[in-house]
């Protein structure tokens, strides 16, 4: 019969809301035998790995191999955008300083609000989890998900569990998340495919829109991917006073 073994797990910053509230923000004893690797305890704890970005273990810090040992003290960091820890030991390659995401089948919503700020997020409706994990891994995505479990697939190297289930709630939580304010580009992206805008002449797309629209407006544009033509009506004032109100955000 194995002896129980013993570590103090001490969790930081939003890692905290994978835990129940009596393992929050404080250390707590977590009980195993063997030799188990620190990302099975962390997982096992309820935290996903893609979520995590440095473990320290009793001071120094250790990759997702690490083999718990009785008495070890561990603290467990979220991803660090905005913060050099270039000393430390990452649990992935790079940060992402041109962070592109995929996005679960929950949250398409958020996909539009992504792109309508200029961000580089697949979606699809019917996205399996295998076929999202492939794109995250071959594209170097960041996966976006509502489903904690999708986070702790073993091939998935960044994620994040948007907590919110409020679309605006979800944009902020991932522009702060990840230091995105300054990389807002409105406009950049179609919300319908994703694909980049560019100026189009209004001769080249007069065939393709609306009489009023053709006598009112000289200013368009066209999405290089699906063609659809963007021209700046009644809707473009509605969604430059919702970036206003963002990026009013950058200097609170």
């Amino acid at each position: 019969m194995y002896r129980k073994k013993e570590a103090i797990f001490r969790f930081y910053e939003e890692l905290n809301d994978f835990l129940p509230g009596y393992r929050r923000k404080k250390p707590f004893v977590y009980r195993f035998t063997g030799t188990p690797a620190v990302k099975d305890a962390v997982e096992a704890l309820g935290v996903p790995h893609a979520e995590i970005d440095l473990i320290l273990v009793n001071g120094k810090s250790v990759d997702f191999r690490y083999h718990l040992s009785n008495d070890d003290k561990v603290s467990v960091y979220p991803v660090f955008e905005s913060l050099d820890i270039s000393e430390a030991t990452h649990l992935r390659a790079v940060p992402l300083r041109i962070p592109k995401f995929v996005l679960d089948v929950h949250l398409g919503k958020l996909t539009r609000k992504l792109r309508m700020l200029g961000f580089d997020a697949l979606f699809r409706n019917d996205y399996r989890d295998t076929e999202l994990v492939r794109i995250a891994v071959t594209e170097k995505r960041i996966v976006l998900t509502r489903d904690i479990g999708l986070l702790k697939i073993g091939e998935v190297e960044r994620g994040y569990w948007v907590r919110s289930q409020s679309s605006k709630e979800q944009l902020i939580e991932v522009l702060d998340r990840f230091d995105l304010y300054s990389r807002i580009r409105p406009f950049y992206r179609c919300m319908r495919c994703n694909g980049i805008i560019r100026r189009a002449a209004k001769r080249d797309v007069i065939k393709e829109v609306q009489p009023l629209t053709r006598r009112y407006y000289d200013e368009f544009y066209r999405c290089v991917s699906c063609k659809t033509v963007y021209w700046k009506g009644s809707h473009y004032k509605r969604m430059m006073g919702f970036i206003a109100e963002i990026e009013r955000r950058k200097t609170e």
